[in-house]
């Protein structure tokens, strides 16, 4: 179960997380709460989830909450937005990017090993 994840609340927020990137590996997941596959991407997520406490950071983003923050990390990264969408960073750069139904626990711990 995730106990950890944060929100992705502003560009201030993505730029912090971009640094933290070099000490850890992030993931993304970025969330439409109107939309029912993004809600199954979630509940997947939700339910699969057994990293370790502090093993990576895992931020949300609300897509209809904060659509500039999507932009910004299209913009900086070369991205094209999806929604559902998990983008992992490691040392300030996309590693990995999936979306939809392709998202899952398992995939992300193929990309930060």
């Amino acid at each position: 179960m995730i106990t950890s994840w944060k929100n992705l609340e502003s560009l201030d927020d993505l730029h912090q997380i971009v640094e933290d990137s070099k000490q850890k590996p992030i993931v993304l997941f970025k969330h439409s709460t109107r939309c029912g596959t993004s809600l199954h991407a979630k509940h997947r997520l939700e339910s699969e989830w057994d990293f370790e406490e502090g093993e990576l950071g895992f931020y949300y983003l609300d897509l209809l909450q904060h659509r500039d923050i999507s932009n910004g990390i299209a913009d900086q990264f070369n991205v094209v937005h999806q929604s559902p969408q998990i983008i992992i960073l490691k040392n300030e750069q996309v590693v990995y990017h999936i979306s939809h139904n392709a998202i899952s626990v398992d995939r992300i711990k193929e990309v930060i090993k």
